[in-house]
């Protein structure tokens, strides 16, 4: 499917799986979950952790604390979602969802925030796809810069990742993130479902233009609107239990109300809904549906937790729970050069957000900017 570009919504499964509630049910099968979850080196070797860094492994562990007990906050964490075509080694990647989740000093309260796709940054030279760097362009296209292999005509996914945390780093001031993940969309409906589908308050009307009713895809059509005809699947307010297709859908419309940043505010509402899925108790006791969710979680994320694997991190962050998780949505508007699009830009208020994520201080920032914060009515 073309630009399934909201593929951030799993990472509610990545907070099942690493955060504090599901601790006690994947405890008793680490190894399984560890191996079930695809790791690989995300930031590259010139990122490499060091034994004094926030969240990296200590010099010389005792064999008596859990794994993970060394992962000290405040940490930082970087998710990606990718629009690719796994089955097309040629199909260049696009990072089509950027999001960071900031845990506190306690490792009890986490801050989620979105970047837009479209955001106007600069993305530095990298020697590993020759490279030259681009003083302004789109965010969405450093994981597409990153990962292309010289000489093949492939992309490689986790090369592109090392090039979007460099340009987020550059723009948010984050020097070293903690730990990253990056989602594609394969196996994220199949997601949802193994979780037995997710409950979420629906903010405003969306009409979707992808899917009709049933959930089938609308048919395209040369001069209807968005150039698809048919019925339109539509979410209306208030709370509405969603399968995987819908959840999908929902987080994918921008053509509404608030445009792009109403997207990214549903994404971070659909994550929170997942999260709260896991800590109902529901999965933790159906063996077989936490095997469904692993084996589609398999298919859908690369996750590198420096050094520390999925499990350890399920124990640093047993603590954070969905009702410690606050929803960040930073505002911005459009670009433009004569006329012509250029992207988006976040406007001033990021640069006190960040200074305060740097600082671990977001806590009292929140409390300053009220109307930022993605509040449930239902909460």
């Amino acid at each position: 499917m073309a630009r399934s570009t909201r593929l951030l919504l799993i990472i509610g499964v990545v907070l099942v799986l690493l955060g504090g509630g599901a601790y006690a049910g994947v405890s008793l099968l680490r190894a399984h979950v560890d191996d079930a979850i695809p790791q690989a080196d995300l930031f590259g070797p010139s990122d490499a952790p060091t034994p004094s860094a926030p969240g990296s492994p200590s010099p010389s562990p005792s064999p008596t604390p859990p794994a993970g007990a060394d992962i000290k906050g405040p940490l930082n964490i970087l998710i990606v979602g990718v629009d690719t075509r796994e089955a097309q080694k040629s199909w260049p990647i696009h990072g089509d969802a950027v999001m960071i989740l900031h845990v506190n000093a306690d490792l009890s309260s986490g801050y989620l925030t979105s970047l837009p796709r479209d955001l106007v940054v600069r993305v530095p030279a990298f020697k590993p796809s020759n490279y030259g760097g681009t003083a302004h362009t789109k965010l969405t296209h450093a994981m597409t810069f990153g990962g292309r292999v010289p000489g093949t005509g492939r992309f490689d996914m986790a090369q592109g990742f090392q090039l979007m945390a460099k340009a987020v780093s550059g723009y948010t001031g984050i020097a070293r993130f903690d730990a990253g993940a990056v989602i594609t969309f394969t196996g994220y409906r199949d997601l949802i479902d193994a979780m037995g589908g997710v409950d979420i308050y629906v903010d405003q009307k969306v009409v979707s233009i992808h899917r009709q009713p049933d959930g089938k895809l609308r048919p395209p059509c040369r001069g209807c609107d968005h150039g698809y005809s048919g019925p339109r699947a539509t979410y209306n307010v208030g709370v509405m239990h969603m399968r995987g297709w819908q959840a999908l859908d929902y987080g994918r419309q921008r053509y509404t109300t608030g445009s792009e940043y109403t997207r990214q505010r549903h994404q971070r509402q659909l994550i929170k809904a997942m999260a709260a899925k896991a800590f109902s108790g529901d999965l933790l006791t159906s063996p077989g549906r936490l095997e469904a969710i692993l084996q589609a979680l398999g298919k859908t994320i690369v996750f590198d937790g420096r050094g520390h694997t999925p499990s350890a991190w399920a124990y640093a962050l047993r603590k954070l729970t969905p009702a410690n998780i606050t929803l960040v949505g930073l505002p911005g508007h459009g670009v433009y050069s004569g006329g012509k699009y250029q992207g988006e830009a976040l406007d001033s208020v990021q640069s006190t957000y960040f200074a305060a994520l740097r600082k671990d201080q977001l806590a009292g920032w929140v409390k300053t900017h009220p109307k930022l914060v993605n509040v449930d009515p239902r909460a």
